[in-house]
């Protein structure tokens, strides 16, 4: 088994859900104004050509709206209070859930106690992660913006 098939079993989310939490969580910190693509690339620390890809997902499945034109740019579709980490990160990158044995070994019929027990985790991340919307975040008392630069 290629030791990149057995490293994603261990990762929960992926690059790609990290930055557009990044974005999603910088668009919510400053709802009433579009943030540019570049804007959005430097306040994130998000490569702008990798960004500009996550954005037209985002985009595609309703979550992000693009205003063109002066003064436009990527805002968030929906309220912060309704939009959840799990929901960016289905809609980007949804964490695979372990449905059969990821070393592919055929006397494997259910997973195995170890699998079965990382899946469980997934589970529990999932619903923790269904449990904190992106308000939460941007209005946590924190005076750190979440996964966001500040502007200067």
């Amino acid at each position: 088994m290629p030791i990149q098939s057995f490293r994603r079993v261990f990762e929960v989310i992926s690059k790609t859900a990290e930055y557009a939490l990044r974005a999603v969580a910088c668009m919510g910190s400053q709802p009433d104004q579009p943030v540019s693509a570049n804007a959005l690339a430097e306040l994130t620390k998000v490569p702008r050509r990798y960004l500009t890809r996550v954005l037209q997902d985002l985009c595609a499945a309703g979550m992000v709206q693009s205003r063109p034109g002066p003064g436009g740019g990527y805002a968030l579709a929906k309220p912060i209070g309704k939009l959840t980490i799990l929901d960016v990160i289905n809609t980007v990158a949804p964490i695979e859930r372990i449905k059969k044995c990821p070393l592919g070994l055929k006397t494997h019929t259910k997973l195995c106690p170890l699998h079965a027990e990382l899946d469980r985790a997934y589970a529990a991340t999932e619903k923790a992660f269904k449990g904190v919307t992106i308000k939460d975040l941007v209005n946590s008392a924190s005076p750190i913006v979440p996964l966001c630069e500040t502007a200067s």
